[in-house]
Order: structure tokens, then C-alpha cells, then sequence
């Protein structure tokens, strides 16, 4: 499933993108704004390892 949310800010659009990049990890979103992009991914695991940070 994929979802795409384009606002304007100020003059410029921002675009914000999720479920067509990075499908290995447990969450991603491409994020746009003029001529920059920036992809935010998270990986997580279900179960904590006790004394792992």
C-alpha cells in the first residue's frame, strides 16, 4: 500500500511517500521539499535482548 501527501510550505511543496522504498525495514518515508529528498528509515525488532542498548 502506498500513500503519498504533498502540502505547500511557504512557496515551495513538500511531498511525503511511504510504502514504495525501503520494504525491509519495519517503516520508511521519503520526504521532499524543493530540491532535497530525504529518506527516514526504522528498524525495530519484535523482542528486547536484555543488556543490549
Amino acid at each position: 500500500m502506498s500513500i503519498k501527501k504533498v502540502i505547500q510550505y511557504g512557496d515551495q511543496t513538500l511531498t511525503m511517500e511511504t510504502g514504495e522504498v525501503a520494504r525491509q525495514a519495519d517503516g520508511a518515508v521519503m520526504i521532499s521539499l524543493g530540491d532535497t529528498t530525504l529518506l527516514v528509515t526504522c528498524v525495530a525488532r519484535k523482542e528486547a535482548d536484555p543488556g543490549r542498548d
